[in-house]
């Protein structure tokens, strides 16, 4: 079991840089790959950024890339997202979700996530 809890949304200008966390508990950090989704009202959730168990590999939306940052902080138990420049299209609830099959290569599928947060909402305005 892997409990997850996100904070650090809010009401963002374009160009903002908020980070949001996910405090993990449950199962030993490290064990699980971790990625961030977001879902904006009437779309579907879609993947946004992913980093591997070992912390060695991370994957990113071609919509985030280089704008966004994926981390970890193993000594607080908690997962990170930076981001950064952001956009209106930014907006949405944005969910951390852990997978504990070890499988990075099906890191941008929801489906292979096993545990999701509740969420935390992101707006940004023009």
């Amino acid at each position: 079991q892997v409990q997850l809890v996100e904070s650090g949304g809010g009401l963002v200008q374009a160009g903002g840089s908020p980070r949001l966390s996910c405090a993990a508990s449950g199962r030993t950090f490290g064990s699980y790959n971790m990625g961030w989704f977001r879902q904006a009202p009437g779309k579907e959730r879609e993947f946004v950024a992913a980093i591997k168990w070992s912390g060695s590999n991370t994957v990113y939306a071609d919509s985030v890339k280089g704008r966004f940052t994926i981390y970890r902080d193993a000594a607080k138990n908690t997962f990170y997202l930076q981001m950064n420049s952001l956009k209106p299209e930014d907006t949405a609830v944005y969910y951390c979700a852990a997978d504990v099959t070890w499988n990075f290569q099906q890191a941008t599928k929801i489906g292979e996530y096993d545990y999701w947060g509740q969420g935390t909402q992101v707006t940004v305005s023009s």
